[in-house]
């Protein structure tokens, strides 16, 4: 697009926070959604307090209280020319060292399907430019462009949130959340569910809400994607859990792909505290707002 993605501006863009859900213990987060969007309801068992703090100094919580950690890395071989894994376990992406002409995306090792797996993003303070995603694909997603674009969900082999707040896959985008802070450091986790088939976001600690449903019904392996077009843009991996997710949940979810409505549920005449907890993974889908060729051109 322009030579903003070589060189940082001043800084600019909306509210950090999302639009939807919050931190704490929180045992209920939604969002507004598409047919493939939907809101998240977790309980507490499955939310830890962190040692971590997000930018603020506050205490953050995490995902996958039960889960056990996952040190997977970034891909030397699935990965662009202009990327450079700047640390000795290959966790940090150092984006365009030189400066940008292009869009420059990697891959992680780990195969997420059929499991629950959480991970953050720590990403330094050069975010700006013309698109910062993060988010999953499968092994034919592209990871290179000669051009400035969002290249994550730019056909059906991915699914990323960019830096603007807008959701992509298909090449369809959505407006999900505020746009990020330029030139503000932050962390960005992601909590893919392959038993619900679910994604997540995490923003600073704060759950904006389930992003994208229907993910396991995706019979290509998937794997974590980071891409930029912004020149010299860090991002650390680090708190990496994994849970294969107890038998009861793998039963609900098979139970769910089957009801349409909450009358559905009222309807199988189960006692309350199965109704109840079946109902935690029901979703009301409410559209967002799609965007076109002419919003881009503004910012959000």
């Amino acid at each position: 697009m322009t030579s903003s993605d070589s060189s940082s501006t001043s800084t600019s863009g909306g509210s950090v926070s999302g639009g939807a859900g919050g931190g704490g213990n929180v045992s209920t987060c939604s969002t507004a959604t598409s047919p493939y969007l939907s809101s998240c309801r977790y309980r507490k068992r499955s939310v830890r307090s962190s040692n971590s703090s997000n930018n603020n100094g506050k205490k953050v919580t995490i995902p996958l209280e039960h889960g056990c950690e996952d040190n997977w890395t970034w891909s030397r071989r699935h990965r662009s020319k202009e990327i450079v894994l700047i640390d000795q376990n290959d966790r940090t992406v150092y984006f365009h060292p030189n400066w940008s002409k292009g869009t420059a995306g990697v891959q992680g090792k780990r195969p997420l399907n059929n499991g629950r797996f959480y991970w953050e993003l720590h990403v330094s303070q050069r975010i700006f430019g013309t698109s910062i995603m993060f988010g999953i694909g499968t092994r034919k997603a592209r990871l290179h462009a000669n051009s400035f674009r969002n290249l994550l969900g730019e056909d059906e082999h991915g699914w990323g949130l960019s830096h603007k707040g807008v959701l992509w896959h298909k090449g369809v985008a959505l407006m999900y959340t505020d746009p990020f802070k330029e030139n503000k450091a932050t962390v960005v986790g992601i909590l893919f569910d392959g038993i619900e088939g679910t994604l997540t976001y995490y923003k600073d600690g704060k759950c904006l809400g389930v992003a994208f449903r229907g993910l396991d019904k995706i019979k290509e392996p998937l794997y974590p994607i980071v891409c930029s077009t912004a020149a010299k843009t860090e991002m650390t991996l680090k708190n990496t859990q994994s849970d294969i997710g107890r038998l009861q949940d793998r039963c609900r979810a098979e139970v769910m792909k089957h009801i349409k409505s909450r009358d559905d549920l009222s309807k199988l005449k189960l006692p309350s505290i199965i109704t109840n907890y079946l109902s935690e993974a029901y979703n009301d889908h409410v559209p967002l707002r799609q965007i076109d060729n002419y919003d881009m051109l503004f910012d959000f």
